[in-house]
């Protein structure tokens, strides 16, 4: 689970990562912590570091503009909230509106969080043809707001 931010050099957001990577960049000097989780603490063999949930990169890294969140299976089914977009049950998978085999792809607009059940039943079909309706309708999220859900911070959903 991804629950510390990584900070650039100029206190900008750069990404949310592993409470493990966090105190890697830490212990090889890469990164200081700028927050600390106040009841938990990292030990190792000779040490014993605050478990982070801030770091900050020590030297500036230039990162190039992203306009567009990059698309993933966890992006989806955190911006739908782990809710099926067909029932409103518990999603654990990824449905396609149009199926791949049908010319769609990966992308967040034709991409659900469903459940198990109504992802078999729409199978390689679209949910018209498959007499499905969907409860909302998949929109891309901004990048700011992907990287606030990674954390876990309010702010998601949010439309680009």
């Amino acid at each position: 689970m991804r629950n510390t931010l990584v900070l650039n050099a100029s206190y900008e957001p750069l990404a949310a990562v592993t409470q493990q990577r966090a105190v890697v960049l830490v212990l090889q000097d890469k990164a200081v912590v700028e927050e600390a989780h106040p009841l938990r603490v990292v030990r190792g063999g000779t040490l014993e570091l605050p478990a982070p949930r801030v770091v900050r990169l020590r030297r500036y890294v230039k990162v190039p503009f992203r306009q567009r969140a990059a698309w993933s299976r966890r992006g989806v089914l955190v911006r739908d909230g782990f809710r099926c977009a067909y029932c409103g049950r518990r999603a654990t998978t990824v449905d396609h509106v149009v199926p791949r085999s049908r010319g769609g792809g990966d992308t967040w607009l034709n991409t659900v969080a469903a459940c198990a059940a109504d992802n078999h039943r729409k199978a390689d079909r679209t949910p018209e043809q498959a007499g499905m309706v969907l409860l909302r309708k998949p929109f891309e999220p901004t990048p700011q707001a992907s990287l606030l859900a990674a954390l876990g911070i309010e702010g998601w959903p949010a439309v680009a």
